[in-house]
């Protein structure tokens, strides 16, 4: 949006708490709306820049009015209302309100096709972020995301071809490939994941792939064996899990057992042997009582994750899982995620001791306030190291040697 908005000729900028006097001035709010408690902090901030800035026009754009156009409408600290939907038209809805002088509601439904919003630059970033699927049919009792999103759509392949060569040509060396259901690319065509992953990889500069959030169940064998082909694609899977037990993914409507989760997971380490997997796991799911928490907890330990994010349940008014009985208490839910933390950095270490006396390549990102620099290994584990001419390189992959690690952090020696 913010691109969209500079090749409409609008000067962009962060926004700041320090109040305006231009009537010209637009604030985009492009919300979320994932739990209650994103509602309250937007209604929270709505109201708060409305004092702040009486002149300027407030937009409210994004998942929340998609999701609940009723209640958008009625922010009226909002000068202008966009759905995710009708995003693309925002510097045309700003010169609208210009010109009329009255409040803008657009909330369309979502299109079948998927939103062409492609970017070329993500400044101060060395990594590009490719969005290349939207919207998911899966409805999960929990998960309000299928009504703020729409069905599922891909982003066409030539569109994709053509946006992966720009950023390529503005030196982007990593490319993360991420959508709101992944695993859902190509679809339309009876195609796979995959597809992306080998555009990504044809493209001559681009020398490392990524691939955002993935659901475990549309991870077949035939698609982690093509996948293992790529000698491009980083061996780092973050594979949703959200609980080892049974029971509880039953009632979140997940569509996969531990079994079935823990079977995709040792197929990617036969595939990609040194690879990492890391997840999202959620505690204190309405109903989830000791036996199946400590299910959950065995099973994340099993695994041996190198990453986990870990929350705790939220009740997001509209799902299922919201109106559920035996809902858990928030004193226990915290409980809950600082034991399963304990188990998750335990699991960590592991992972990461197995890399001490090996090389790795790593992407430089920022410079330290240590005086050295850091990035990722293909593996997404971080990389701290002392560039010996003590230059600053961001978005140049280096090689170093892992020495040691501490607190998820491993230090390293430069190569040359």
């Amino acid at each position: 949006m913010r691109r969209l908005m500079e090749k409409s000729g609008f000067s962009t900028g962060e926004y700041t708490d320090a109040s305006d006097t231009d009537q010209d001035v637009a604030i985009v709010i492009n919300s979320c709306t994932v739990t209650g408690e994103s509602d309250r902090k937007l209604r929270q901030l709505l109201r708060r820049m409305r004092r702040s800035n009486p002149r300027a026009i407030i937009v409210l754009t994004g998942c929340m009015p998609q999701a609940f156009p009723e209640a958008a409408e009625k922010y009226t600290e909002a000068d202008i209302v966009l759905g995710n939907a009708s995003r693309s038209s925002l510097s045309k809805q700003i010169n609208r309100y210009l010109t009329l002088g009255r409040r803008i509601v657009d909330i369309s439904s979502h299109d079948e096709k998927f939103e062409s919003l492609a970017i070329d630059e993500f400044q101060g970033r060395t990594r590009a972020f490719v969005k290349i699927e939207d919207g998911c049919d899966r409805y999960c009792s929990y998960c309000i995301i299928p009504y703020a999103r729409g069905h599922v759509r891909s982003k066409p392949r030539e569109e994709l071809a053509l946006e992966l060569r720009n950023l390529a040509n503005k030196g982007f060396s990593e490319i993360v490939l991420v959508g709101i259901n992944l695993t859902c690319y190509g679809r339309e065509w009876n195609g796979t994941i995959c597809d992306a992953v080998e555009i990504a990889c044809s493209i001559p500069n681009v020398k490392r792939v990524r691939l955002g959030s993935l659901e475990p169940d549309s991870m077949t064998p035939e698609v982690i064996a093509k996948l293992s082909t790529f000698d491009k694609l980083c061996p780092q899977f973050h594979l949703s899990l959200q609980s080892g037990s049974a029971k509880t993914l039953k009632r979140m409507n997940r569509h996969y057992t531990p079994s079935e989760y823990r079977n995709v997971c040792n197929m990617l380490k036969k595939y990609f042997p040194d690879c990492a997997l890391t997840t999202d796991v959620m505690v204190g799911f309405p109903g989830e009582d000791e036996i199946e928490f400590n299910e959950s907890l065995s099973f994340v330990k099993s695994i041996g994750f190198l990453r986990v994010h870990i929350f705790s349940y939220s009740p997001r008014p509209g799902t299922p899982a919201a109106r559920a009985a035996n809902q858990i208490h928030t004193a226990e839910k915290t409980r809950r995620n600082h034991t399963m933390a304990e188990v998750c950095n335990q699991s960590r270490d592991n992972y990461l001791d197995r890399w001490i006396g090996r090389q790795t390549e790593v992407l430089i990102e920022t410079r330290h306030s240590s005086g050295g620099v850091e990035g990722y290994s293909p593996q997404y584990f971080n990389v701290r190291f002392c560039p010996y001419d003590n230059k600053f390189t961001p978005g140049k992959i280096v090689s170093v040697k892992i020495i040691r690690h501490n607190e998820g952090i491993c230090h390293a020696n430069l190569i040359q």
